[in-house]
């Protein structure tokens, strides 16, 4: 009866220092907590989306003319500059919306990346951003399609975007093109 007690006396204090092991690092990350300088200074880089912009925008869908819609873009820095919302709808020339979209973009100081957060017809997807300077891209796998979402500003200032399928190996191939002008 001895032995049993003492090994499970043995088992209870290893059991609890790795407890206390694990406990220690989440206490630390705890104390330090997340650095918010570092990610307002990192939404900073995208600041140049701030604002209205609205556009041509032009979607492929396959065989057959592509559909043509007046595409706008509301793009607001939240939570004292710690997020990006990108709220986006398509028209048609009946001024009926035909597309929604939802976006939220933020910068994590921990793993020093950026990750947006698209919503679109009860769907979202939370992937990595990548920012270059005057733009940014994203991309995500749908089944059997890569999916490749790529904006850039261009020279005048307007923002440019193209959205490219790719299936297989064979070469991606434009989706949704628009060219948006900031408005006023």
């Amino acid at each position: 009866m001895e032995m049993q007690l003492g090994g499970r006396r043995a088992h209870s204090i290893r059991a609890g220092l790795l407890l206390i092991a694990m406990a220690l690092p989440l206490s630390a990350q705890q104390a330090h907590g997340p650095d918010i300088h570092a990610q307002r200074d990192a939404m900073q880089k995208l600041g140049f989306l701030v604002g209205r912009w609205s556009g041509p925008v032009r979607i492929t869908r396959g065989p057959g003319e592509p559909l043509k819609f007046t595409q706008a873009e509301d793009v607001q820095l939240k939570l004292d500059g710690l997020v990006m919302l990108i709220e986006g709808q398509s028209t048609g020339a009946d001024g009926k919306p035909q597309f929604l979209a939802l976006a939220t973009i933020a910068y994590d100081d921990a793993t020093r990346g950026y990750r947006i957060r698209a919503y679109n017809g009860g769907r979202y997807l939370d992937t990595e951003l990548t920012v270059q300077p005057g733009g940014f891209s994203w991309g995500f796998d749908a089944g059997p399609a890569k999916i490749r979402n790529t904006m850039q500003l261009t020279a005048k200032g307007e923002w440019q975007e193209t959205t490219e399928v790719t299936f297989g190996s064979a070469l991606p191939r434009p989706s949704v093109q628009m060219l948006l002008k900031r408005e006023p």
